[in-house]
């Protein structure tokens, strides 16, 4: 059976009554009835006009409804450059964005997330996660305190409905600004010196996770120093009419500095480097699983520093105290691959290996000798470290550091295990990442 919805919201989930179960939710079809937006198909982002432009490949995805740059040129090897070597733009708009603010906007905040918001100040972004009353991850984001009572909390998939369910009763007003505000992640060594010299803004002393509010080109902007890279960067936020202003400025001055504009398969290689989780890929979120063993509790995740069990009452809370209690069967880890080994394997078959030119996003399996222990999530060659490196979700009682496991690769159709060992995330952590002065 499918279902057609015809909403003009961007949260197609404020529509579905709550016996309608969320394996369902997924497959129904969202769009949008307004001007250029047809039905089925998706659509430009703020910064489309530009992106197109550049995009001499063609090689487009959707995401949230939306088009995403997958590659710009035919191969994502300029990007990834950039983004570790100089500075790339990357347009990150179709996040899901939201404002929350009213006297209770703290208090709501504080109910839904894992973390302590009451020890995060005003100028300050925080990581953090949320869960059901399980204590099963629902979705990660971003969360900026911009005044004492209001905040601007971004999300993988929608969220509007599960945040206005928990502030019922409070004084809390919650807008969807995701058609409101256009977003852009400019990352990389050079991307501190670029912003230094376009932006009306206090760059050079802002720290790692906190913003600050000028112009660029004129327009008001926020900028926090955040990123998806691992690496030096920065997110500007940009109201939606004026975007193409603040994209120009920067690819003009940019060219001083090396800029690209990169898209999703080389954003896709350095936030594996950084350890950064991808939802529907490194785990399910606990609104979408169809099974038990596809909901995540923050332990199993690399979260537990998320997880500030003092605070007062959230949802989840009494679930994440018997986790952290009795221990989690699961844990997120690195693994790297013995390339000598993968070598070795290719070359009885009278093969030379080479390296993925791109992140996999299949699990394969992980074994124990001959017992199966886990799977790799996320597969990629990094270039910057010359290592095959996986995330992977791993028993408990084999995730310990340096621990040696068998990684299954496949060669002519026929699979092959190679020594993966057990290291420490994130892969790539430069110091330049969170150095201050910039």
């Amino acid at each position: 059976m499918s279902i057609i919805v015809m909403t003009s919201t961007s949260d197609p989930s404020l529509l579905f009554p709550d016996s309608l179960p969320s394996y369902c939710q997924t497959h129904i079809i969202r769009f949008h009835i307004l001007s250029n937006k047809k039905p089925f198909m998706p659509v430009g982002t703020a910064f489309h006009e530009r992106t197109l432009a550049l995009c001499q490949s063609l090689n487009y995805r959707e995401w949230s409804g939306y088009y995403t740059v997958s590659v710009y040129e035919v191969h994502h090897e300029h990007e990834y450059n950039a983004i570790r070597n100089a500075c790339a733009l990357i347009d990150i708009t179709p996040l899901y964005k939201y404002l929350v603010t009213g006297k209770d906007a703290t208090k709501l905040v504080n109910r839904v997330i894992t973390r302590d918001i009451n020890k995060v100040t005003v100028g300050q972004v925080i990581y953090c996660c949320w869960c059901d009353e399980q204590g099963k991850v629902i979705d990660d984001g971003t969360l900026t305190r911009l005044e004492e009572n209001k905040y601007r909390w971004t999300a993988a998939d929608p969220s509007l409905r599960w945040f206005r369910q928990n502030g019922l009763n409070m004084d809390v007003q919650i807008e969807d600004i995701s058609e409101k505000t256009a977003a852009l992640a400019l990352q990389g060594p050079t991307s501190g010196k670029l912003l230094k010299s376009v932006a009306e803004a206090e760059i050079t002393n802002l720290k790692y996770f906190r913003m600050t509010s000028g112009k660029i080109a004129g327009v008001p902007v926020d900028i926090s120093r955040t990123g998806y890279t691992g690496d030096l960067g920065y997110e500007i936020w940009v109201p939606w009419n004026d975007a193409v202003k603040v994209w120009d400025a920067l690819m003009d001055k940019g060219k001083q500095f090396d800029i690209h504009a990169a898209g999703m398969l080389a954003l896709d290689v350095a936030r594996v480097e950084a350890g950064l989780l991808l939802i529907e890929v490194d785990y399910t979120s606990s609104k979408k699983a169809l099974i038990p063993s596809q909901k995540y509790s923050p332990y199993e995740l690399g979260f537990a520093k998320m997880v500030h069990l003092e605070k007062e009452n959230f949802v989840g809370k009494a679930a994440l105290e018997r986790d952290h209690k009795h221990g989690v069967p699961r844990q997120l880890v690195g693994l790297e691959l013995d390339w000598t080994e993968v070598e070795a394997r290719y070359d009885k078959f009278g093969l030379t290996p080479a390296a993925p030119s791109q992140a996999s996003r299949v699990a394969v399996p992980v074994y124990l000798d001959e017992k199966q222990v886990g799977k790799a999530t996320t597969t990629t060659w990094s270039p910057v470290l010359k290592k095959m490196i996986a995330l992977a979700s791993i028993e408990s009682a084999h995730s310990q550091l340096g621990n040696k496991l068998q990684m299954e690769i496949t060669i002519e159709a026929m699979r092959q295990n190679v020594t993966a060992e057990v290291v420490k995330v994130p892969f790539f952590s430069p110091a330049r990442k969170t150095v201050v002065p910039v």
